[in-house]
């Protein structure tokens, strides 16, 4: 069975029990003792199926694994009978919790939330993603008393890493969580990762009900079933065990800027720390339209965006000047990932010339160290002749499985050696471990949520992996984004996994 890695946020279990400071409680008088069960389970699922919530086929999901069941409850806001059902199914479930205040997960949770507290009169609060940087600069809106006794509401769970991000807040806030009450349970580890964190679990369904429910119902044969029993067993999700005695183990971004010697490197740093963000999205697309409205989309998101102008099918003379100005509104720096590898002087007119003219518009190009020096001065006429500055990665460990670069002993050494002899051009190293010190950025491609690999050799890792276990600085994610339903959404997601990794490390 293979486990999903997933990175865990900080616990601080310790308040949970804050109840004896509670100065006073409100009392949910409206809950019903009924539990959803039987035949009520089977008309809900067939309601969510129906609606479109529950979908079956493949599916590319947020950490790049193929899916053959799609989740998306957040067409439920459309049909208010559900929704209503939905709040009386997760009230039912709920009821032998004790709790004064309900919150919901941002963001699809918030009308079950808000449903349940309506039709219950129960209190609500409300968990910004990020706090307001005006005003009170609250993360936990609403009225309550420290100590209250919070239920956190969620429309489904497949690691349980959503839940524990809203509760730390709630816990820091001085509330009580004890309980969390969510519509499906993918039974993918949730269950479990959450009380290992002293929280019990209420569900409304299982995904095993939800496939009975609908195969009874006639709306998915019994090998649409199989095929979800399956990936489910084959991807369930654990958090990694924490350290206790574990001391953080790197400056913050800020801190190495006077590091760096390269002026590219500086500014990248001074990005990643402004934006929060050390995620760098691979725009592997194929057509001008699709690259700039993907940029567009996840420019907020990111520290880099990384491109192949020679797969773009109509690239013309305005392309990288459009690009550029992208970048400049969301601050993100622009990385063409064309793997220079010739002499010199070839490498000049392939940098600063042809039809792409890298060097007008790219903060970042890499190349091979095979052939020598002499391709870092290359690069640097190039980027002269266009008046610009120009950071360089030299790829020191490739993620490809079988690459001849591990096969070569030298080769890395070689390839840093070659870095510190020019770390004023050098910022950094494409590499999956940190082969140097602090005056260089270390860049990982394939990170995905999930690890794993694919049919054609790539090898994933996942942002815990390369940002605590290794050490590296910045997450190259492609398909797990570009390809997702909701490219905004995913960066958002794949952004908070990675920075939240590393600040678990700095000084």
């Amino acid at each position: 069975m293979a486990y999903v890695s997933v990175f865990p946020v900080s616990r601080k279990r310790s308040a949970i029990g804050l109840g004896n400071r509670r100065a006073s409680e409100w009392s949910c008088t409206s809950r019903r003792a009924a539990v959803v069960m039987g035949m009520e389970v089977d008309e809900l699922a067939v309601q969510l199926f129906d609606v479109g919530a529950i979908k079956f086929g493949e599916f590319t999901l947020k950490s790049g694994i193929v899916s053959p069941i799609y989740v998306d409850l957040r067409v439920t806001v459309s049909y208010p009978k559900l929704l209503e059902t939905i709040a009386d199914a997760l009230t039912d479930v709920s009821a032998n919790a004790k709790y004064d205040l309900l919150c919901g997960v941002p963001y699809t949770a918030l009308p079950f939330a808000t449903a349940m507290s309506i039709k219950n009169n129960t209190p609500m609060l409300m968990r910004r993603k990020e706090a307001k940087k005006y005003g009170t600069k609250k993360i936990i809106e609403g009225s309550y008393e420290e100590g209250a006794k919070c239920l956190v509401v969620e429309d489904l769970v497949t690691s349980g890493l959503s839940v524990l991000e809203t509760v730390d807040p709630l816990v820091d806030a001085g509330l009580a969580v004890s309980d969390v009450v969510v519509l499906l349970d993918r039974q993918q580890g949730a269950r479990g990762n959450l009380k290992e964190n002293a929280l019990e679990l209420h569900s409304v369904m299982t995904i095993a009900q939800l496939l009975d429910s609908l195969k009874s119902q006639s709306r998915i044969t019994e090998k649409q079933a199989s095929d979800v029993r399956e990936f489910i067993a084959s991807t369930q999700v654990k958090m990694p065990e924490q350290k206790d005695a574990k001391e953080p183990s790197r400056k913050t971004y800020g801190k190495r800027t006077d590091d760096v010697a390269n002026p590219v490197g500086k500014r990248l740093l001074q990005i990643m720390g402004e934006k929060e963000s050390n995620l760098c999205v691979a725009a592997d697309v194929s057509t001008k339209s699709a690259l700039l409205a993907l940029a567009e989309e996840v420019g907020p998101e990111i520290c880099i965006l990384k491109t192949h102008a020679d797969i773009i099918s109509d690239w013309d003379a305005s392309t990288g000047a459009e690009l550029g100005e992208i970048a400049d509104k969301h601050n993100f720096l622009i990385f063409e990932d064309r793997k220079f590898a010739d002499i010199g002087n070839t490498v000049v007119g392939q940098c600063a010339g042809g039809v792409h003219r890298i060097a007008e518009w790219a903060h970042i190009v890499n190349a091979h160290s095979v052939a020598g020096p002499g391709i870092i001065q290359g690069l640097l006429k190039a980027a002269e002749q266009a008046g610009r500055e120009l950071g360089i990665l030299l790829l020191a460990e490739m993620s490809s499985e079988g690459n001849l670069a591990m096969a070569c002993p030298d080769y890395m050494p070689k390839t840093v050696d070659m870095a510190k002899s020019n770390s004023s051009a050098v910022l950094g190293f494409i590499s999956q471990n940190k082969v140097a010190g602090d005056e260089f950025l270390y860049l990982t491609p394939g990170v995905q949520l999930a690890p794993g690999g694919d049919a054609l050799g790539q090898q994933y890792n996942t942002p815990h992996k390369v940002l605590v276990e290794k050490q590296c600085d910045v997450v190259i994610v492609g398909r797990g984004v570009y390809k997702a339903d909701d490219p905004k959404a995913a960066a958002q997601e794949y952004r908070r996994a990675a920075w939240d990794a590393y600040t678990s490390t700095i000084l």
